[in-house]
């Protein structure tokens, strides 16, 4: 027998002919993320029961394979690339059950395979909201790939990622043992995290390499009643670094982040008619009245796509909360930090577009059929300058490099609570497409437009301009988040930390079966 073979017969009487995927071309196309492929797995299991999980991977385990989750699949660094073809895939899509919402105590438990969309639609009814109500991605992005790769955008200026807003969490580990965090791991509802040792901590931005979440509760708050809006233009990025630290440490914003030109740009030219039309709708629900709506939408299609100076950087800001008149009070100290740094209001169409519909489909390549991967790092706010100088003059010196290979950056930077700040460089580049990008992209964009031959020097390129700033973000000491295999988190520790992490990997997967290579873990 083939090794598919054997591996349908020994997992289909568990998890069903639909829970199991042996077809060649859906194996290679899920092996891969974003930006890389990996080895093309033995098989991808597709549960739609968790005890039904939880025994196939004692099962499989067993048997010597490893087990790499996958959540919506939109990553860029590795974290669910099998590393060997002796690895089985857990796409966990259709544990999509929204298992309760109670209003009284004030949290919701899902299953790992459920958006954050599907949560942010089902709450809306019952007026609540997450704190962190999920990310660009969040029509595709599932909550258990969120939690292992650090979730963060909207909501995030005021209560953090999605992982500070998790209370507790159901976890299938290497042995196929099922382990409850939080208080339902004492025989309780999941209304607490932190009875003892904070467990559910343990799990989460791990990557899978501990265990594959299935389920999860968060806390809730009562949706804000009120909405506003600001933008700033200013003239390069480290003025926009400075007013982004201020407006997230005086805490008055849900959502502070910065877009320079060349995402200014695309993010604009890329919205058609129809998007707009559906955009405006979304202003007019999103508002107290009718009225308000109406004259809100006339403002965004005023304001058309020439608003932001062609070489400035923007700053962007939502406020939120329970009276206009608080929002407004937000606003004006947001405004007042931007009028002391020098800065330029400019009208508030991003801001106020992106609230509207703030889950769009998610875009695996870019506007114009380009590929891009995305790196991260976070630091205090005090580091942010010297972070950012450093990594910009990295690019300056690879300059000329970029132009003959047709590699371009975009900039993103976004405030996490008050006390953190986070940079992100986007390169962009024309190349073949992953069979990825076939199975997310829209029909209608792959359509309009045609897949690039090879470009082997920009890939080489970006690997090599990627692997630079890595390292350069290590000597800084950030954090990052979708760790993956892209950055050096276990050689990164201090000798007791790596100690412990290597400890606690070893009595959870002493095989070594979950998720191998992740987080630096072999």
């Amino acid at each position: 027998m083939t090794e598919s073979a054997e591996l349908a017969a020994m997992l289909e009487p568990i998890v069903g002919c639909d829970g199991l995927i042996v077809d060649p071309e859906q194996r290679e196309a899920l092996s891969a993320d974003i930006y890389s492929a990996g080895a093309t797995c033995a098989a991808v299991l597709r549960p739609a029961d968790r005890r039904a999980l939880a025994q196939a991977i004692a099962l499989v385990t067993t048997a010597g394979y490893a087990v790499i989750p996958r959540g919506g699949g939109m990553t860029y660094t590795g974290g669910y690339t099998p590393p060997h073809e002796r690895s089985i895939i857990v796409d966990t899509s259709l544990l999509d059950r929204i298992i309760e919402i109670s209003a009284e105590d004030m949290f919701i438990t899902v299953e790992a395979g459920v958006t954050w969309k599907q949560i942010h639609e089902a709450l809306a009814p019952h007026r609540l909201r997450l704190p962190f109500f999920g990310t660009f991605s969040g029509a595709r992005a599932t909550i258990g790939g969120g939690l292992s790769n650090g979730a963060l955008f909207h909501g995030t200026a005021r209560y953090g990622t999605g992982a500070d807003g998790v209370l507790g969490l159901e976890v299938v580990l290497a042995d196929g043992s099922i382990l409850k965090t939080g208080q339902a791991g004492f025989g309780g509802r999941p209304f607490y995290r932190t009875y003892g040792p904070d467990l559910t901590g343990l799990f989460l931005h791990d990557c899978g390499a501990l265990g594959i979440k299935v389920e999860a509760s968060l806390r809730l708050i009562r949706a804000p009643t009120h909405t506003g809006f600001v933008s700033f233009a200013v003239p390069d990025i480290m003025h926009a670094a400075l007013l982004l630290a201020e407006i997230t440490r005086c805490g008055a914003a849900e959502e502070v982040y910065v877009f320079d030109p060349n995402s200014t740009r695309k993010n604009l030219d890329g919205v058609d008619l129809a998007q707009a039309i559906r955009t405006l709708g979304g202003v007019l629900k999103g508002q107290g009245s009718w009225l308000r709506g109406l004259k809100e939408g006339a403002r965004l299609v005023a304001a058309g796509r020439d608003f932001v100076p062609e070489h400035a950087y923007s700053v962007h800001v939502a406020c939120a909360g329970r009276s206009a008149a608080a929002v407004e009070a937000d606003l004006e100290v947001c405004r007042r930090i931007a009028a002391g740094g020098g800065a330029a209001e400019i009208p508030n169409s991003i801001p106020k577009a992106v609230r509207a519909d703030p889950f769009p489909p998610p875009q695996a390549l870019g506007n114009d059929g380009e590929r891009w991967a995305a790196l991260n790092a976070k630091v205090a706010h005090a580091d942010a300058i010297p972070l950012i100088e450093a990594a910009e003059a990295l690019l300056v010196r690879h300059a000329a490099e970029m132009e003959r290979a047709g590699v371009w950056m975009s900039r993103l930077m976004i405030g996490i609570g008050n006390h953190a700040f986070s940079y992100e460089p986007v390169f962009h580049w024309r190349d073949s497409w992953l069979p990825i990008h076939r199975l997310t992209v829209e029909p209608a964009t792959l359509a309009s437009h045609p897949e690039p031959g090879p470009n082997l020097a920009a890939r080489t390129l970006v690997q090599d301009l990627r692997s630079e700033l890595v390292e350069l973000f290590r000597s800084h000491g950030a954090a990052s988040n979708q760790i993956g295999r892209t950055y050096p988190y276990l050689a990164a520790a201090e000798p007791d930390t790596r100690r412990i992490i290597e400890m606690i990997k070893h009595g959870l997967d002493p095989r070594r079966v979950m998720n191998p290579g992740v987080l630096g873990l072999g």
